[in-house]
């Protein structure tokens, strides 16, 4: 066991990473500033706006491709499972080849496989984040058609559907932003494959990467309030 120390660190490193990362997006008042924070307010305001017009087919276009691109995600985590299923699979082949490398990158086959079963696991959580998404944004689709019409805006009726409908199409972005990160966090989960020192930069290289994206990039500067 004590062989593995380094892995088993680098492992533990990936797993506190992810998570202290997903705890401050999302539970944090430092998140509340995120760039996936600022569009929520938005995912609102479209909403109140829809209520406002009569005719509504744009708007349901614009559900159309939100949905089409969570189909496309959850479909290639569905093809990314296969791959780490066959990478299982093919265990012996695999390490042959790492044995005829310059550099000595064979694992143990026990290793190997802990590591692909890890891999499968990310690429199931994937799958299953993008499919609630994908299913989430059905329903808000329901609640857009169920939307009262423009001469009862002002109603108590249509400001509970405009809060509803808000809330849901919040959880569903929510679910489409966590399968996102685990598409990420797997493509640092690939340096275990090399080195357990390379997973500590490649996850660090994906917390730094993702944190900039939701807190210093240009879109982030450009949603400013």
């Amino acid at each position: 066991m004590s062989e593995y120390w380094v892995d088993i660190a680098a492992v533990g490193f990936f797993i506190l990473e992810w998570l202290v990362y997903a705890i401050t997006l999302e539970h944090t008042a430092y998140g509340r500033d995120s760039l996936s924070a600022r569009m929520n307010s938005y995912r609102e305001v479209w909403v109140r706006r829809l209520l406002d017009r009569e005719t509504r087919m744009v708007d349901m276009q614009i559900m159309t491709s939100l949905q089409n691109g969570t189909a496309f995600f959850a479909s290639t985590s569905l093809i990314a499972l296969g791959g780490a299923l066959a990478l299982l699979r093919a265990t012996n082949d695999a390490l042959i080849i790492l044995s005829k490398l310059p550099i000595d990158l064979s694992p143990s086959p026990a290793l190997w496989e802990l590591k692909c079963v890890g891999l499968v696991l990310i690429c199931v959580y994937a799958f299953f984040k993008f499919a609630w998404a994908y299913r989430l944004f059905n329903y808000v689709a329901i609640l857009f058609g169920g939307m009262p019409p423009a001469c009862q805006r002002d109603t108590a009726l249509a400001e509970a559907h405009v809060i509803r409908t808000a809330r849901l199409f919040e959880a569903a972005g929510r679910h489409f932003n966590r399968g996102q990160r685990a598409f990420f966090f797997a493509l640092g989960y690939l340096g275990w494959f090399i080195s357990p020192w390379v997973l500590f930069v490649t996850t660090a290289a994906v917390v730094v990467v993702t944190w900039r994206r939701q807190f210093a990039s240009s879109a982030w500067r450009a949603m400013a309030p």
